[in-house]
């Protein structure tokens, strides 16, 4: 609307705070989509063997997301190139998920509705078999079970490692943020801005294969996520420090420069596609909520929020950053994101590396 009907000539400020408020419900409604797909994941994928391959699956699942960021890039790419209006390059993507949301509704939720039985179902049927009984005892009579109650924020951050999870996810979604939004204006310094684009694209193209061989390695490792998450970011740190070094030299091999956004896009992608899918999952079975399935969707959820608010918030750091040191402040600024994010999952790490002599053979959670 801003654009068609040209509000910033009525008013600069008006069509400013307009866009700004469009963004927020853009933001506010896209946020859902991770969480309620984490959940609906959850739902189907229970069984045992699908536990076992939880990061795998959960792997391949993630990659949905950055098929819509390459086709995103590579229709504002193709609008820009044939001197399109460019307001097409939002209009596409627009039509584009009012058909996906067709699509959606028609898909089912949770196998409970179409009759299928699930272990977590099974646990939760136990459960209340058993209250039954002891209630039926003391002569109380329970109603039919309606299954799992959705637990609370506090319930949520009451299970081990969520709260270190959310606030470490916070510091990679910082990096991730900063890259996949400034990547095409750092480039836009060498190359005109529809290449500087598809460059830019190949970090999401990266990003598909980090979540599969983060999640395919931490199930070979018995579900130990978080030390292969570390080592990830411990190696991002690298490549971040030689873009520090060769940022403002401008003389960097166009063939380095594809290659290490190809290699940064699977660094980062991988640790934020897990936590916020397997990893969420793991948490959510924890003893204090097994067998109710509605605890994924509030794991995920907080993890996702508490990730977005530390993001929006470093963000603003970026440009001041640049316009003062240069670019090299800002991948230093990312090092430092990176490390702080890593050293709150230290403790979970370092009890992956060491559990207890009765935890060592068993899957760790």
């Amino acid at each position: 609307c801003a654009i068609w009907f040209d509000f910033w000539s009525i008013s600069a400020t008006f069509a400013s705070v307009f866009i700004l408020f469009c963004y927020f419900l853009f933001g506010f409604f896209q946020a859902t989509g991770g969480p309620v797909g984490t959940a609906v994941m959850g739902n189907w994928f229970c069984d045992a063997d699908s536990v076992k391959s939880r990061g795998t699956i959960f792997g391949f699942w993630t990659c949905h997301q950055y098929c819509g960021d390459i086709t995103a890039a590579l229709c504002t790419a193709w609008v820009l190139g044939l001197g399109a209006p460019y307001w097409w390059a939002l209009v596409i993507p627009s039509i584009a998920n009012i058909l996906w949301a067709f699509l959606t509704m028609q898909l089912v939720a949770d196998p409970y509705d179409k009759g299928i039985i699930t272990p977590e179902v099974k646990i939760r049927q136990a459960k209340f078999e058993a209250k039954k009984k002891e209630m039926a005892e003391q002569g109380v009579s329970l109603e039919e079970d309606e299954g799992p109650q959705a637990i609370s924020y506090m319930g949520a951050l009451q299970i081990p490692m969520v709260a270190s999870y959310a606030f470490a996810f916070g510091f990679f979604k910082l990096t991730n943020y900063c890259l996949f939004f400034w990547l095409p204006y750092f480039l836009g310094k060498n190359f005109d801005p529809v290449t500087a684009n598809l460059i830019a694209s190949l970090y999401s193209v990266g990003m598909m294969p980090g979540g599969i061989i983060v999640g395919y390695v931490s199930d070979l490792f018995g579900g130990r996520r978080a030390v292969v998450i570390g080592v990830f970011m411990c190696i991002l740190i690298v490549f971040l420090g030689l873009f520090a070094k060769f940022s403002e030299s401008g003389d960097m091999n166009p063939i380095a420069l594809l290659f290490m956004l190809g290699c940064m896009g699977i660094l980062v992608g991988g640790p934020n596609n897990i936590i916020t899918s397997a990893v969420a999952a793991d948490l959510s079975s924890h003893p204090s909520v097994r067998g109710s399935s509605k605890s994924l969707g509030t794991v995920t959820g907080l993890i996702n929020g508490c990730g977005s608010i530390t993001a929006s918030i470093g963000l603003m750091a970026v440009g001041p950053l640049q316009d003062a040191f240069g670019w090299s402040s800002v991948w230093i600024y990312l090092i430092a994101c990176t490390a702080a994010g890593t050293g709150l999952m230290g403790p979970k790490i370092y009890a992956e590396l060491f559990p207890p002599p009765a935890e060592a053979s068993s899957v760790v959670v």
